[in-house]
């Protein structure tokens, strides 16, 4: 038997799983590592704690285990994060995450002044604060002591993998989200990379998710107990290898993800872009494309609900008995807690409850935040099909996925089947498929998925349901654009 090692670098945790060939879970190992918030907006990290969590996580991962089994090792990661490296390979200064929003100004010059049609003609999508390309422009126009000094640029996942094995790489699914990637033609783009003041020497090597780029350097190897040789992956970005983990990998195939954000990910039938940019067009990591609407606020929307202030950490006792509200509900919730990105980006946008009423009621209130979610996945899924692309059911992952009222709004406000597979471990059990495949165990990513996913619960939609949420939704779709001129009078 033959053992894989799948890595999911997220944003406050590192998770781990450790597989066998036929997918079995063999063991899993969690680290945590902390954020920093140096001023209001700004997020940020330190990758030396990623590698430490890294790590300990992989030694407590293998602990009882037979190591002599791992044959390879791949990850998935928080996506945009900007990571640069001097010549003598020392990070310069921490790294400027996903969710940091101190890139207004350089996002503004990008879309407005470069132009999004030439930021579409480049690289297929628009600028948004979280992308790494506008980061470059920040530390460039605001620390230019650290941007003379960088002689690396990469994500986040990809420290990890310099660290494991010392190739300087990254994965086209990852590298979409920088805004430097031509996504159509799968290079850097020269262009962007010009507008940005950087050489295409200072950015990684491009590989798709599943090829190998090198094998466990024999020290850290020797650290862990590992044989010589254990292959080390490209790996991909977070959702496109939680797509992977859902087996979302051929064309048409969907996966919405209820994490802290949300993701509503659909694989395209080749290369396509949105003609208004409202959703990402981005590399997999099976070797295609994917269209992907990101909302920057899904189960964090219930988590503040519930936890900040209801003071109630029993979501399910909250969720009881709401099944006959669904398509009922007179109140609405806009989810825009962070902001939005897809299809609004707009940093100003705010949540709001409307609609309420003396007799509204605290079920019909944690109702309409789950609806809004499914609202706001459902303004996505509408760009998509306005592409010409039908979706006719999804998966569904993240921690939000466990909700089972949760499932059944999705289903009825999409008009589609969602279904759950069997084992839900997001992104590093995709991670975990991609490191089968580049060591050989499979000849591909979709036979992995064929081989290895399962569903274990399909929830339908109902017409009566579905008929009352499409009415609901015509008056959803309507409040933002009502709103957006107040939102941006916020301070």
């Amino acid at each position: 038997m033959n053992t894989y090692i799948g890595i999911d670098l997220g944003t406050s945790s590192v998770k781990l799983l450790l597989l066998s060939e036929e997918g079995r879970i063999l063991s899993r190992a969690t680290a945590e590592y902390p954020i920093a918030y140096p001023k209001s907006g700004w997020s940020e990290q330190n990758p030396e704690d990623w590698y430490i969590g890294v790590v300990k996580g992989i030694k407590k991962l293998l602990l009882g285990q037979d190591k002599s089994l791992v044959k390879g090792i791949s990850l998935g990661g928080q996506m945009h994060g900007l990571v640069i490296l001097d010549k003598n390979d020392n990070v310069i200064r921490p790294c400027i995450l996903w969710n940091d929003g101190r890139t207004q100004k350089q996002t503004d010059y990008l879309n407005n002044v470069v132009g999004r049609e030439k930021l579409s003609r480049y690289t297929a999508n628009i600028a948004f604060a979280g992308f790494t390309a506008p980061k470059i422009l920040w530390v460039r126009e605001n620390e230019p002591k650290n941007f003379a000094e960088i002689e690396k640029i990469m994500l986040p996942k990809d420290y990890i993998v310099y660290r494991l094995c010392g190739a300087f790489s990254t994965d086209y699914s990852d590298a979409s989200g920088m805004l430097l990637l031509d996504v159509e033609n799968r290079r850097w783009s020269k262009e962007m990379c010009d507008i940005c003041g950087v050489s295409a020497a200072q950015l990684p090597a491009l590989h798709e998710s599943y090829e190998a780029v090198g094998t466990v350097k024999d020290d850290i190897a020797a650290e862990f107990g590992l044989p010589h040789g254990v292959v080390v992956c490209a790996g991909a970005g977070d959702n496109a290898a939680a797509a992977v983990g859902t087996g979302t990998v051929a064309p048409g195939n969907c996966n919405i993800s209820l994490g802290t954000s949300g993701t509503i990910f659909i694989v395209g039938n080749g290369f396509s872009a949105d003609k208004n940019n409202a959703l990402h067009s981005f590399c997999h990591a099976n070797g295609g494309y994917h269209l992907m609407g990101c909302l920057l606020s899904a189960a964090s929307c219930n988590g503040w609900w519930s936890d900040s202030i209801l003071n109630s950490c029993d979501y399910a006792k909250e969720q009881e008995n709401l099944d006959s509200l669904m398509g009922k509900n007179k109140t609405f919730f806009l989810p825009y807690l962070m902001g939005e990105r897809s299809p609004h980006n707009d940093v100003n946008a705010r949540a709001a409850f409307i609609g309420m009423r003396p007799d509204t009621t605290r079920g019909e209130m944690t109702l309409a935040v789950l609806e809004g979610v499914a609202f706001a996945l459902k303004d996505c899924a509408e760009v998509a099909r306005s592409n010409g692309i039908e979706i006719a059911s999804t998966r569904i992952c993240g921690g939000g996925a466990r909700s089972k009222l949760w499932r059944k709004i999705i289903a009825n406000v999409l008009n589609i089947p969602v279904e759950s597979p069997i084992i839900e471990e997001g992104p590093a059990y995709g991670a975990a498929m991609l490191a089968m495949v580049g060591a050989g165990e499979y000849e591909s990513v979709q036979a992995v998925s064929d081989a290895l996913i399962k569903i274990s619960e399909t929830v339908l939609p109902k017409a009566d349901i579905v008929k009352h949420y499409e009415k609901r939704y015509d008056t959803f779709k309507v409040l933002y654009p009502s709103l957006k001129a107040a939102f941006a009078k916020f301070d």
